[in-house]
């Protein structure tokens, strides 16, 4: 297999997978023990696992696009800032479909092998999501 830069397998990551859900994709470029953490529920393990998650993404939000704002690398280490956005059409943090746009910063840091994925731990700003589907304002830190 050929050896696939951080910023490569990244691009492929955002665009084919989580752009359109490519499954295939999905399981051709995560490496069989990828551990993976995302803001919406507990690490998951391999490829599976990680389209259990992406499966309900999509459910939840249609047209789901992922916009690749930096892009920083260290070796087969790489940290992305990122905003996502959708239209809310599946049931999402216990709010019932309301066909908003909604959108929202995150932060994932990648770890690579040179071939494929091997971790990633996603955070995104699930109160910023959660206040456009009408939760009321959370108290800010001061």
């Amino acid at each position: 297999m050929p050896v696939l830069s951080p910023e490569r397998l990244i691009e492929r990551f955002y665009r084919e997978i989580w752009d359109h859900a490519d499954e295939e994709v999905a399981r051709e470029i995560l490496a069989a023990s990828l551990r993976f953490r995302g803001s919406l529920g507990p690490e998951k393990r391999g490829p599976e696992g990680f389209i259990e998650y992406l499966r309900a993404v999509h459910a939840a939000l249609e047209n789901f696009e992922s916009i690749v704002e930096d892009l920083l690398v260290d070796g087969n280490r790489a940290a992305v800032r990122l905003t996502f956005r959708g239209i809310h059409r599946g049931v999402l943090f216990g709010f019932e479909p309301t066909g908003k746009l909604v959108s929202w910063q995150a932060a994932a840091i990648f770890e690579t092998d040179g071939e494929k994925i091997t971790a990633l731990w996603l955070l995104g700003d699930v109160d910023a999501v959660k206040r456009q589907l009408g939760a009321p304002e959370a108290q800010t830190f001061t």
